[in-house]
C-alpha cells in the first residue's frame, strides 16, 4: 500500500524545518480538524480534516467565512500527518511553504453522510465543533483540486468575523510574536553552538586562519549541505581527516570506530591475517555533526554501502595532473575520459576535487564484485593511455607523470576511499569537492569553489539530482 504521506515527506527537508515527519496514525474516535493561519509566499489559511490516519488539507486564500453567501476558494494540497494539527512556528525561508504558521482553530467534526462517497462525488458536508468555527459547513469540488468552502445556513451563520481573531488558539501569540520567537530560538542555538541537536564545543575556534572560518561555520555548512551530501556519505565506511587546532597544526587520518555517538554505526571487517578491525559509518545528520564536533572536517568514503559491502556502486576517476599543467589541458583530459565513458554507454558526473584536478564519477547500477570493478576501471585508464600516450598515464609513479595526467583508477579498490561529494578540503581557501554540471567545466577551476561559494550554490538546481536514477 502506497504511503499517503509520501508527497508531504518528499516536499520537505526535515533537517531544516521543524515540521513533523509524521506517519499514518490511528484515527481518533472523534475526528479532529484544525485551521492554521499561514503567511508564506501568500497569506492563507490551511483547513484540515482528519480521515483514515492523515489530515486531508486545503489551502483557503481568504480563510473561512460565516457568511453563507461567501464562496471561499479551497485548493486541495497533499495529505498531512495528524501530528501537524499541533504545529506552530516558522518554516525557514527557501523551504517548501516557507513562512510563519499559527494554530488558528482546532476541535472535532462530524461528517454528514459518508466521507468516502462524499469525497469521491466532490461534496463533503460536516459539522464543526471548534473554538472559533462552529456549525454546518460544506466543501464542494468544481475543478480537479479546486473546491469551495461555504457555510451552511444554521443558527451560527454570521456568528463571527474571522478577522477578529489575530492570536493563536494554542499559545495566544500573534503571527509576529511566533516569528520573533523562532528567530530568537535560532539565534540562541547558534550562540550556544548547537547544530542539529549537537552542542559544538569551542564554536569560535578558527580552523581556516586566512578565511576566518570557525568550527561552528563548518558545522553549519554541513548542516545545510547534508540533504544533498547524504546519499554519497551515509552508510558508507568513512575515513576523516581531523585537525583539532586548525589547518596549520597537526592533523591525522581517522578510520576506526572509537565512539558510540548518535548517528554513527560500526562495521567489523577481517583482514587477510584474520585481524578484526572496527570501521565506522555515518547514518544521519546527527552522526555527521557529531563528527564535526570531534574535529573531523574532511570526509572520504568507500565506493559501496555497508549493507552491500562487496558490491561497489560508485566508480571514481581522479584526474591528477603534473605540476604546473595548464587548465585547458586538464579540462581536455576530462572531456577525453567522458568520451570513453560515453562510448561504453556509461553515464558520468563531474565534480571539483578541491585540489589540482577534477573527479569524474560513474554510478554503477548492475551489481558487481570488487575485483571486476577494479579491473574495469583500470582498463578504462589503460584505454586512455593507449589512445593518447603522450597525454595520459595509468601508472601511479611520479616519474611516469611528467607532462601527463595520471588517471587515478586505484580508488576503485576494496578498502580505498575517495573524498566525498560536498566535503570540505583541509587546504588553503577552504575549497570544497563540489558537484558541478558538465556545462560548467570550462567555467570553474578544480579548487575554485570555496565553502562560501558552496553555500550559495545550494540555492541553485542540483546538478547531481538524478545520480541514482536508473531510468535516466
Amino acid at each position: 500500500m502506497e504511503n499517503p504521506l509520501k508527497k508531504y515527506q518528499l516536499k520537505r527537508n526535515f533537517s531544516k524545518t521543524k515540521e513533523p515527519i509524521g506517519s499514518v496514525s490511528k484515527t481518533h474516535k472523534k475526528l479532529r480538524f484544525a485551521v492554521q493561519h499561514h503567511i508564506a509566499r501568500k497569506d492563507h489559511y490551511d483547513f484540515r480534516l482528519e480521515w483514515k490516519g492523515t489530515l486531508k488539507s486545503w489551502a483557503v486564500p481568504k480563510g473561512p467565512s460565516y457568511n453563507f453567501q461567501d464562496k471561499r476558494l479551497a485548493i486541495m494540497v497533499e495529505d498531512h500527518p495528524l501530528s501537524y494539527q499541533n504545529f506552530e512556528g516558522t518554516i525557514p525561508k527557501g523551504e517548501y511553504g516557507g513562512g510563519t504558521v499559527m494554530l488558528w482553530d482546532e476541535g472535532y467534526y462530524e461528517i454528514i453522510g459518508d466521507f468516502h462517497h462524499g469525497f469521491q462525488d466532490g461534496i463533503l458536508k460536516f459539522y464543526l465543533h471548534g473554538k472559533r468555527l462552529k456549525g454546518a459547513w460544506s466543501l464542494i469540488r468544481f475543478k480537479e483540486e479546486h473546491w469551495i468552502l461555504v457555510k451552511e445556513k444554521d443558527h451560527y451563520q454570521g456568528f463571527q468575523n474571522i478577522n477578529e481573531y489575530q492570536t493563536s488558539i494554542k499559545t495566544g501569540r500573534t503571527m509576529t510574536e511566533i516569528e520573533n520567537q523562532s528567530k530568537k530560538t535560532n539565534l540562541t542555538s547558534r550562540a550556544k553552538g548547537i547544530v542539529s541537536g549537537i552542542t559544538i564545543t569551542h564554536p569560535s575556534k578558527i580552523i581556516f586562519p586566512k578565511e576566518k572560518i570557525t568550527k561552528l561555520d563548518i558545522a553549519l555548512y554541513y548542516h545545510k549541505v547534508y540533504p544533498r551530501m547524504a546519499p554519497f556519505l551515509n552508510d558508507r565506511i568513512v575515513s576523516t581527516i581531523r585537525t583539532p587546532e586548525g589547518i596549520l597544526k597537526t592533523r591525522f587520518f581517522k578510520k576506526h570506530f572509537d565512539n558510540s555517538n548518535i548517528g554513527i554505526g560500526k562495521k567489523v571487517l577481517s583482514s587477510k591475517n584474520h585481524k578484526r578491525d572496527d570501521y565506522y559509518y555515518i547514518k544521519s545528520e546527527e552522526g555527521l555533526i557529531s563528527e564535526v564536533q570531534q574535529n573531523s572536517f574532511e570526509y572520504h568514503v568507500w565506493g559501496s554501502n555497508v549493507q552491500y559491502l562487496e558490491k561497489p556502486n560508485i566508480m571514481i576517476f581522479d584526474l591528477d595532473p603534473d605540476d604546473n599543467m595548464k587548465i585547458q589541458q586538464i579540462r581536455q583530459g576530462v572531456l577525453d575520459l567522458k568520451s570513453i565513458l560515453d562510448e561504453l554507454s556509461l553515464i558520468s558526473f563531474l565534480k571539483t576535487s578541491g585540489g589540482k584536478g577534477y573527479h569524474v564519477v560513474v554510478p554503477i547500477y548492475s551489481l558487481t564484485n570488487w575485483h571486476d570493478f577494479r579491473e574495469f576501471s583500470q582498463n578504462i585508464a589503460k584505454i586512455m593511455e593507449m589512445k593518447w600516450p603522450d597525454k595520459y598515464t595509468s601508472n601511479i609513479r611520479k616519474k611516469n607523470r611528467k607532462g601527463k595526467i595520471f588517471i587515478d583508477w586505484i580508488r576503485n579498490t576494496r578498502g580505498s576511499t575517495s573524498v566525498a561529494p560536498y566535503s570540505i578540503r583541509l587546504r588553503d581557501k577552504a575549497s570544497v569537492s563540489m558537484p558541478i554540471s558538465w556545462s560548467e567545466l570550462n567555467k570553474i577551476r578544480p579548487n575554485e569553489i570555496t565553502l562560501e561559494l558552496a553555500m550559495k550554490r545550494l540555492k541553485r538546481k542540483d546538478p547531481w539530482a538524478h545520480f541514482f536514477d536508473v531510468s535516466q
